[in-house]
């Protein structure tokens, strides 16, 4: 019997995420500095830990709404509303879910008919496009470029956009770039999204890692709340990976048909998470600013050295990524990965893995201690003066 026959033809062609592939080779491996999971090197804060541990010493290991905890929904409207500058109901315009990833793909499949076409800029975090795959969905890509700090342009989107276009995918700061938009290019992409008569599903997760010129939502500019699901969570603001916790807010009629999925898929998230989330929304905003105090102090150690070594690198404006060119050394981002890996066990992430339009880069996550990005600037200093010493 050959089980692959029963596979799904759309699973079968599904690539394995570049991602992890490469770290398969990196976790059989000793002495290696990572730069490549994107995950806060910092624990859970103390508080946030402490309210899941009590809340099962209460007894809190029930279901509870589809939706999650009406606490907690008033709680994620009180902080959107706060800084984001736009207001959801708690009581049917929010919901709580399995991070952003599960929100994501909810969203994909309450929303994407077969043969509808989904917009996204790239590079870009790797679910996007195998996601859009598994609805069914047609992607179409959105270049960025480093000319423009990886910013997504309204013209970009113009160029790109086609007959049948249904949604436009934003994630604003960006993974794997840190690239973002200004307000005034926001304005540009609303307005083209009005035009279009586009819907806008806006991932936000690295937004409180934004470390100049302050975060705008797109949902709070004029036309586009109605147009726009709001997604977020708590795993890169709060160091909350693991207990995998986001939300999505939107209206109402979009929010009912995610939840139609979501109740025969995953019924809630996980009560012990939503209380650790109800605790990081209430109290965890100090703990979340020395963080980024943290993430920002590396971000100018890391694109310095990278520059002074001569991997030319943009300042990312947001989340915890660099994203460098190596096209100086003459190796494509593979070949200059692998073999920085090999010679001085270092790990960063081919650009490939983002996207075609990633070629040329590799991705350097910024989400571990200052020291060890010491040694591992040094170790890739190492590295390029040894491929210069071979020309």
């Amino acid at each position: 019997m050959d089980p692959t026959r029963y596979i799904a033809r759309h699973v079968i062609d599904l690539p394995r995420s570049g991602i992890r592939d490469f770290f398969e080779i990196v976790s059989k491996m000793d002495n290696v500095i990572s730069l490549g999971i994107g995950e806060p090197d910092f624990d859970t804060p103390w508080h946030i830990r402490e309210a899941g541990i009590y809340a099962l010493e209460k007894g809190r290991t029930h279901y509870t709404s589809n939706l999650g905890l009406i606490e907690l929904r008033r709680a994620i409207n009180r902080y959107v509303e706060k800084n984001f500058t736009v207001s959801y109901r708690p009581e049917d315009e929010i919901i709580v879910t399995v991070g952003v990833s599960e929100a994501l793909d909810i969203a994909f499949r309450a929303l994407v008919n077969p043969g509808d076409k989904v917009m996204f800029h790239q590079p870009c975090y790797v679910s996007y496009h195998p996601s859009i795959t598994l609805v069914h969905g047609e992607a179409v890509l959105v270049p960025t470029f480093a000319k423009d700090q990886f910013a997504l342009t309204a013209e970009a989107l113009g160029a790109a956009w086609q007959p049948g276009c249904k949604l436009l995918v934003l994630n604003l700061p960006c993974n794997p770039t840190g690239g973002t938009c200004n307000r005034a290019q926001l304005e540009a992409i609303a307005k083209f999204c009005v035009e279009k008569e586009l819907l806008v599903l806006s991932d936000e997760i690295y937004s409180e890692l934004t470390f100049e010129g302050g975060h705008v939502s797109i949902a709070s500019l004029p036309g586009m709340k109605e147009r726009t699901i709001f997604l977020h969570g708590f795993s890169k603001a709060f160091a909350m990976t693991g207990w995998r916790i986001g939300y999505a807010c939107g209206p109402a009629a979009l929010i009912e048909a995610m939840m139609k999925v979501h109740q025969y898929s995953m019924m809630c998230a996980s009560i012990i998470s939503q209380e650790g989330a109800l605790e990081a929304l209430t109290r965890g905003e100090d703990a979340m600013k020395v963080m980024r105090e943290q993430y920002h102090r590396r971000r100018d150690l890391l694109v310095r050295r990278l520059n002074e070594i001569g991997l030319k690198c943009h300042l990312p404006r947001g989340s915890f990524y660099a994203f460098p060119s190596v096209a100086a050394t003459g190796l494509n981002e593979k070949d200059f990965a692998v073999g920085l890996l090999q010679a001085e066990r270092v790990a960063m992430v081919p650009g490939s893995a983002f996207g075609a339009n990633g070629a040329g880069f590799c991705r350097a996550c910024f989400a571990t201690g200052y020291e060890q990005l010491i040694e591992a600037a040094n170790r890739i200093e190492r590295y390029v003066q040894k491929l210069a010493a071979k020309k």
